[in-house]
């Protein structure tokens, strides 16, 4: 037994001075972690008698649970869409980047793309815990190429696809693998679409609806089959109609089955959707909310011309744009930023009273602190 006496010989880790939000309110209180994992205080000490290894003073921030992102499309200079010479360095490099933004854990995400690119990339970057080295990866997240034409938005269309072997066949004759891949993001009212939501769920690959014309009754049976996400709600979709709501309408659907929740990405940068859009969405399914950042390259650069797999990228201000269009093309804000737009908001940050990111920690080992 350990000397504390507590039943695990890992260390225990207490955050002091720290605010806490529960039942809506921020509320002082200390934070006890062993292993990653948030300790149970009454337990601790009555059952284990166990004490903290360490303290950490978190001056009165706030700590709140790590930032997970699961559309980033790279960052830094670095384009997950494109192949280079080490395509896990540069994934690792913008890994550890993010750190200051509270982001713990991720999705690299690649747009439309050709064949060759998922082959070349996908087998080079494996799922893995966070720490020291950068966030964790979760695996990666297709956005494309199998999405609606018509609502392509920074997609090239040429490289676009559809099931035309019947579904499983055309996923893995693109992507080569699903080794390593945590999301799908696809058209659901593509043919033969339904087996390829089926299949990819049965896998436990997360299927989004996204970049599509979709009905509501298209999409209420892509989540019958399995679907449990949209891709950046309100983005590249059909537009609320009373008449039919389309794919936004699952947010309120009654055919979603019980005991399943559907999530939806939102990217809160102040460009991609109005804050009363942002609002409706989330008083109408607050627990489906899912911040993303859709950021691209450009991310922690300056304005200028930039990639986004294809595509030449032109940063405007704070909009990035398809070069010589007005088609926006994901985004340059960080998750830190998109958190403070939204104003709401094991893995933690602790926040000032702005959000801004003060520290970051990962299994309750700090990653990154700012320097004052």
């Amino acid at each position: 037994m350990p000397s504390n006496g507590s039943v695990s010989d890992a260390p225990i880790t207490q955050f002091i001075n720290c605010r806490i939000l529960r039942d809506h309110k921020l509320q002082r209180e200390d934070l006890w972690v062993r292993e990653g994992r948030i300790l149970d205080p009454e337990k601790l000490f009555f059952d284990e008698l166990g004490y903290a290894d360490e303290r950490i003073d978190c001056e009165g921030s706030i700590i709140a649970p790590g930032f997970i992102d699961v559309q980033i499309n790279g960052g830094y200079g670095i384009d997950f869409s494109r192949v280079s010479e080490d395509v896990n360095g540069g994934v690792s490099f913008v890994a550890k980047k993010i750190l200051e933004h509270g982001v713990t854990s991720f999705c690299p995400t690649l747009v439309t793309s050709p064949t060759a690119i998922y082959h070349k990339v996908l087998p080079q970057v494996k799922v893995h815990n966070g720490g020291q080295h950068g966030a964790g990866v979760l695996g990666f997240h297709l956005e494309g190429p199998f999405i609606s034409a018509a609502k392509k938005g920074a997609h090239p269309e040429q490289y676009l696809r559809t099931f035309s072997s019947g579904g499983v066949q055309d996923l893995m004759e693109v992507y080569g693998s699903l080794d390593n891949v945590a999301m799908v993001t696809l058209a659901p009212e593509l043919a033969n679409s339904q087996s390829v939501v089926r299949e990819l769920s049965q896998r436990g690959i997360t299927v989004s609806l996204g970049h599509s014309v979709a009905n509501l009754s298209q999409a209420e049976e892509a989540v019958q089959h399995g679907a449990s996400f949209i891709t950046h709600l309100f983005n590249a979709m059909l537009p609320f109609h009373h008449r039919d709501p389309g794919i936004v309408g699952l947010l309120t659907s009654d055919q979603v089955p019980e005991g399943r929740t559907v999530y939806y990405g939102m990217i809160a940068d102040g460009i991609h959707t109005n804050p009363a859009a942002l609002r409706i969405a989330h008083r109408a399914h607050p627990s489906g909310l899912v911040l993303v950042t859709d950021a691209i390259t450009a991310m922690g650069l300056p304005p200028g011309h930039h990639t986004l797999g294809q595509q030449v990228i032109e940063i405007q201000g704070l909009h990035a744009y398809v070069a010589g269009t007005k088609t926006l093309s994901g985004s340059i804000a960080t998750m830190d930023m998109c958190v403070r737009h939204f104003k709401q908001a094991s893995d933690l940050v602790l926040l000032d009273d702005a959000l801004n990111v003060r520290a970051t920690f990962i299994s309750g080992e700090e990653v990154w602190r700012k320097e004052l």
